[in-house]
């Protein structure tokens, strides 16, 4: 649970346009009164350390709504490669016949 606790800790100074330091997040912590281990406010803060913690979870927006946009496109992009793969590996099959023994010679 002292995860959840600073990781909405996190959120909110991160709203609040607020440093994201070991120090900030146990406060808040302990003002909501959640009992928290200091490792994990130290960890979060040090993780964050000089990150926008806002363009991080806008990314997040961005990919997720491109992905299901372009989801067509990539299925067949996908079998086209596929099939185009599948040659060389045949070619790559006939070529060790060709050096004259095999696995079981």
């Amino acid at each position: 649970m002292s995860d959840a606790v600073i990781s909405y800790a996190t959120l909110i100074l991160a709203d609040a346009g607020l440093d994201i330091t070991a120090d900030n997040l146990a406060t808040l912590a302990k003002s909501a009164g959640a009992s928290v281990d200091n490792i994990w406010a130290e960890t979060f803060a040090k993780a964050l350390e000089g990150k926008d913690l806002k363009q991080i979870l806008s990314g997040f927006h961005a990919a997720g709504s491109a992905a299901p946009a372009s989801g067509a496109a990539a299925a067949s992009g996908a079998a086209e490669a596929a099939a185009e793969e599948e040659a060389p590996a045949e070619e790559a099959e006939e070529s060790d016949d060709d050096m004259g023994f095999g696995l079981f010679d």
